[in-house]
């Protein structure tokens, strides 16, 4: 594996397993439809965003990125109202 690699799978585990999972248990514990699905879409576009790292396309992980800031900070919201 070379660094691009390696830092497709650091995304792919930090952010999907980590972050947006604790996001997803909250929402399932809580029994927060639309928090766990929030996150959900996260942790998917996050996981494709590993991609965009892969086939070296800044621009589509920059967008994919913020996209996956924006369904995180909605789950919150979410779990928070």
């Amino acid at each position: 594996m070379d660094s691009v690699e390696k830092f497709a799978l650091s995304i792919m585990l930090l952010f999907g397993a980590l972050i947006v999972g604790g996001l997803m248990a909250v929402g399932i514990a809580w029994n927060d439809k639309p928090a766990f699905l929030y996150a959900l879409a996260a942790a998917i576009v996050v996981w494709a965003s590993a991609f965009a790292v892969l086939f070296g396309k800044p621009p589509v992980y920059g967008a994919l990125l913020i996209l996956a800031g924006l369904l995180i900070a909605a789950s919150i919201t979410a779990i928070v109202t």
